[in-house]
């Protein structure tokens, strides 16, 4: 039986949220001959200091058929390895979270297994030794993956730091060469169907009538569509995670370029360090029942490392998620459908993830419950394993020099993320669930750098003799450390092939 096809998408919010659903759906809506329309005015400001990514950005890239050094070199973007959290276990302490493989299984056994029983039994190195991009970002290295057997530099796995509005511009040049129609304009009312509730049209303040079948939100923390007409409520996280705050300002750059992002904690949150090619980001998320906003900004202020390029923005937030992403004729991308601090670099991630089972379970205009619950189910789920291992970082810390930090570690977790921890301490076991962002490589760097160690070996570990799990350590080490060796200067790689010219 035929259904009745989607015919036209109002998104209402440009930014980073707008412009990738639009872009994306103007390439892969191509055949359908449907409408696409954004509107947005430029009197509203975007939230543009979610500079920093992770690794699914360059499927998002690669699907639109986009030049990545002309992406970069437009964005002034350079290329990321991983993130270094510092002062987050207790002052003074460092560790890596990398991207990519670190070492490789031995028959049934995962890597950290017999890492683990080889570091308890002094026969292992850091764990960052093992992980190529760990090593070559911390000795400033980087060059893009390429075809060698049984080499790491086969499985390089990168991702950007780019300017997000740069970023936006460049998508909304794409979207519009494939037909979007961008429309300068605020939503002034919306009104509703008298009979299901659904979105029917929207009035600007221009007078225009806007209908659609399909509605995306894009407005942000303001939620037009699906907080302000639809009022699907919020799902408040700030219990777990009490950043409610942040200041956000740019500077001149200075020293060498970094091909990594860096969160240092601080006494009422953390700040981070974001390296472009024409400048730092610098900000500082806090929670303001621990630091005034004058304090936390003049904080910032005084550890920028170059001068400041502008005045520092100001940002509130509200840590959660909405109860439904998808509510009838309306689904919610980008701020609109929640908030988790960056602290991971995942708020452009949801973005790309929102987009892309939108497009999976994309609707006619009958709207059907299977599609719009699964896509809530799946989106849902996601948004609470990331919050778990947020809250994984702020609640298994030795800080206890300030009342955020203490507040922290009293702060009683998620049974989820409970659950996890308690898997992890009995004998270093981590299991990947289905959809689920972070492979298990990227928990076990958080649990070992934040001192979360197993009591006991896996028992299975003994079946692998230890002068071949010796053998093999040693063998990863080398390997690593020479294949960083012979990687060219994240600068000289950016200065080759991407680099971005000044007018």
């Amino acid at each position: 039986m035929a259904g009745s096809p989607i015919r036209s998408i109002a998104i209402i919010g440009g930014g980073t949220a707008g412009w990738m659903t639009a872009a994306t759906m103007a390439k892969f809506l191509k055949n359908l001959r449907c409408r696409i329309r954004l509107i947005e005015s430029d009197q509203i400001g975007t939230i543009g200091v979610g500079e920093a990514t992770i690794p699914p950005i360059m499927e998002f890239i690669r699907a639109l058929g986009i030049d990545e050094d002309d992406l970069i070199r437009k964005t002034r973007s350079t290329f990321k390895l991983g993130i270094e959290f510092k002062d987050w276990t207790r002052i003074g302490h460092f560790y890596m979270h990398p991207f990519g493989q670190t070492g490789f299984d031995m028959g049934p056994l995962p890597f950290a297994a017999y890492w683990l029983r080889a570091l308890r039994e002094g026969k292992a190195s850091r764990l960052e030794e093992y992980s190529l991009q760990a090593t070559a970002a911390y000795a400033g290295k980087f060059m893009r993956p390429v075809p060698a057997t049984n080499s790491p530099v086969a499985g390089i796995t990168y991702a950007l730091h780019f300017d997000a509005s740069l970023f936006a511009r460049y998508l909304r040049n794409i979207a519009e060469a494939g037909g979007v129609e961008r429309t300068e304009g605020r939503v002034k009312s919306v009104s509703l169907e008298s009979e299901n509730g659904f979105i029917d049209a929207l009035t600007l303040e221009s007078g225009e009538r806007v209908e659609a079948d399909l509605y995306v939100d894009c407005s942000g923390f303001r939620g037009v569509l699906i907080e302000g007409a639809l009022q699907t409520g919020y799902e408040h996280w700030n219990h777990w995670l009490p950043c409610d705050r942040a200041a956000a300002v740019p500077c001149e750059r200075t020293g060498t370029l970094s091909s990594y992002t860096r969160v240092t904690a601080k006494a009422a949150g953390w700040q981070w360090r974001i390296p472009l090619q024409h400048r730092i980001g610098n900000g500082y998320v806090y929670s303001s029942s621990f630091v005034s906003d004058d304090q936390a900004q003049d904080e910032l202020m005084s550890t920028i490392e170059g001068k400041p390029l502008a005045d520092p923005l100001k940002l509130r937030f509200d840590t959660g998620r909405r109860k439904r992403f998808w509510n009838k004729n309306c689904v919610a991308i980008g701020l609109s459908a929640g908030f988790l601090e960056p602290l991971e670099s995942t708020s452009i991630h949801f973005i790309q993830r929102g987009i892309t089972m939108l497009l999976t379970l994309f609707p006619d205009r009958n709207f059907r419950a299977a599609e719009i619950d699964r896509y809530n189910k799946i989106v849902g789920a996601e948004y609470e394993r990331v919050r778990d291992f947020l809250v994984l970082h702020y609640s298994r810390t030795e800080r206890d020099d300030s009342e955020l930090w203490r507040h922290c570690r009293e702060v009683s977790i998620p049974d989820s993320l409970s659950e996890r921890i308690d898997l992890f301490r009995s004998h270093g076991r981590i299991l990947r669930e289905d959809f689920e962002l972070f492979p298990a490589q990227s928990w076990l760097f958080v649990f070992v750098g934040q001192n979360i160690m197993p009591e006991s070996d896996d028992p299975v570990v003994d079946v692998l003799d230890r002068k071949v799990v010796e053998d093999n350590l040693a063998n990863i080490r080398d390997v690593i450390q020479k294949c960083a060796q012979a990687m060219p200067t994240h600068e000289d790689f950016i200065r080759q092939h991407c680099s971005y010219q000044s007018a």
